[in-house]
Order: structure tokens, then sequence, then C-alpha cells
């Protein structure tokens, strides 16, 4: 039976999210490769008494990225076998590409830290936003954004699930857009509390910086086919993972694609590998037939094992 792993991206840190898998010793071998890499003790951010730390992008996404492999690492240590796909949301297709053994984990940690770096040096903070749309549709968001913009950039970037979509621009105009699309019909219109508006335009000086890492970055075929947020499509070139990622930091996440075309592909079963439960839930909204298991724990591990094998 096919089944798919999802990698969860930013957003669904918290602190302590780790401890349910604490007594598995490749889980802090993984946490320790990847403070080793940075030079900074991960794992002792998520025990921390703040979440400043761990909601920091610089480390959010190496902590995302940890968090992810470890629990898939926990997953093989417990004798679950290979998923038939994988596919991350965001920063999570990273965690997918070293799960799928295209990219070597250190190598992506350092990685991961370099692309949050440039992502906040594209756009100073104060200057960018995202906002959540709830309830409208995609046609309707993406001319809002248009009639918003004004000379300014707001687009639509996240394509979570049906009537979930995130917006991202300059500030003014990201304002400015919520306000159509509430005139528009949306339920509701949040703004995000995050320092880079990922995904949109605004993010392409920090992809030529990405672009110049990922040349020199240990690219491979991947093992297991991993899916792209920039296209819905999977690759077996270096050249052509690399490119999907630097088009990846400055278009949208087709994510409700991604689970669409996964369900076309034979996928019956999925799991979200790593802390939290927003991907499972995503895809429940995008497909009601499918079943989606959330690896938070050793117990919810052990759980999905039978059910996926």
């Amino acid at each position: 039976m096919a089944f798919a792993f999802l990698f969860p991206g930013q957003g669904s840190q918290s602190l302590k999210m780790m401890d349910g898998f604490a007594d598995l010793p490749v889980v802090k071998h993984t946490f320790d490769e990847a403070s080793d890499a940075l030079s900074v003790d991960l794992w002792a951010m998520l025990q921390a008494d703040s979440a400043d730390e761990i909601n920091a992008t610089v480390n959010t996404q190496p902590i995302m990225l940890a968090a992810g492999y470890a629990t898939y690492l926990a997953w093989q240590e417990l004798n679950g076998r290979q998923p038939t796909l994988v596919a991350g949301h965001s920063l999570g297709e990273y965690t997918a590409l070293v799960a799928a053994a295209a990219l070597p984990f250190a190598e992506a940690v350092k990685l991961v830290r370099l692309r949050a770096e440039a992502m906040q040096s594209a756009v100073p903070v104060g200057v960018g936003a995202m906002a959540a749309i709830l309830n409208l549709s995609d046609e309707d968001i993406r001319a809002a954004c248009a009639e918003a913009a004004q000379g300014e950039v707001v687009e639509a970037v996240n394509f979570n699930s049906p009537g979930q979509v995130v917006i991202a621009g300059h500030k003014g105009a990201v304002e400015r857009a919520m306000e159509q699309c509430k005139a528009r019909g949306a339920k509701r219109a949040l703004p995000l509390p995050v320092s880079v508006p990922s995904h949109c335009a605004l993010m392409r000086p920090a992809a030529v910086q990405l672009a110049a890492a990922l040349a020199q970055a240990d690219i491979s075929a991947p093992a297991i086919p991993v899916l792209h947020n920039a296209d819905v499509a999977s690759y077996s070139e270096p050249a052509q993972i690399r490119d999907a990622l630097t088009r990846q930091l400055y278009m949208p996440v087709r994510w409700t694609e991604t689970i669409q075309k996964l369900v076309a592909d034979g996928v019956t079963q999925m799991a979200e590998c790593g802390p939290g439960r927003v991907l499972a839930g995503l895809a429940k909204r995008i497909d009601g037939n499918v079943k989606c298991l959330a690896l938070t724990d050793v117990a919810a591990v052990e759980a999905a094992r039978g059910e996926l094998n």
C-alpha cells in the first residue's frame, strides 16, 4: 500500500516539542549533529522557558529540519517501512530531501540557516507582512492582491487547503489586500506573526544568495521521489533539484495540489513526520478520504507503524 511522509515547516515549532522522543538516542544524536554544524545548542533552545529563540527564523529553520529528520530516523529505528513518496511544506522540502538521501543532513542544516539569514536580510523587519485568508476562493484572493498592490508586492503564496490561503508582500499592500478579501466575502483575514514575507517576489534577492550556496551543495538523486513545492513535480537530476529549491523561495507553496498529486499517484495513507498536526489537518481538509497520522511521539510512531505496514 502506497503511503507518503509529509514534513512540516516553520510555524509548527514549540518548546519541548521533541520530549516525546527523548528516550531514543538517535533523536538526541540528530540534534547534536545539527548543533555541531551550527555551533549552537538547538536542543537547549527547545528546553528553554521562553520561545523567543526557537521563533527566530535563523533558529526555527534548522530546528524544524532536525525535528523532522529525527522523527524520520525514529520511525526507521522502530522498524517502520520506507514511504513511497515524500513532500515537505516550504522548509520541510529540505527535510524531505534529507530523508530521501538526496542531501546530507549536516549540509542541509547549514543550508537552511543560510536560507533563513538570506530571507531576513532581503526584507528589513517591519517592511513585509503575511496574512491568512479564510473561506475565499483562490481566484478572488488573486484578484484582491492585484487590486491592492498599487505598485507594491502582494501575492497569494501558500495554497494550504481549499479556503485557507496565505498572502505575503509589502506590509501596506498586504493590509490593503486583507480589506479587499474581506470585501469579497472572506470569513477572516488574519495577520501572521512573522518577520519575513516568504514565497513572494520580495524573496528574489534571497534566492540569488541561496542559488550560490546550492550550486556548491552535495545534492544527488533521491532514493524516494520528492514532490517539490514550486511545481508539484519530482526530479532526479541534481541541477533540477537546485533550481526547484531556488524557485521555491519566491514562488507559492502549492500544498493543496501536492496532496492531490499524492492521492492521484495512489497514496491512500500519509503521516506528518515531525512535531505538530498542522499538515495532518490540512490533508484531511484537502481530501476527506485521506488518512493522515501525526508522528508526534514514540507512542504515535509505534501506532502508525502498525497501521502503515
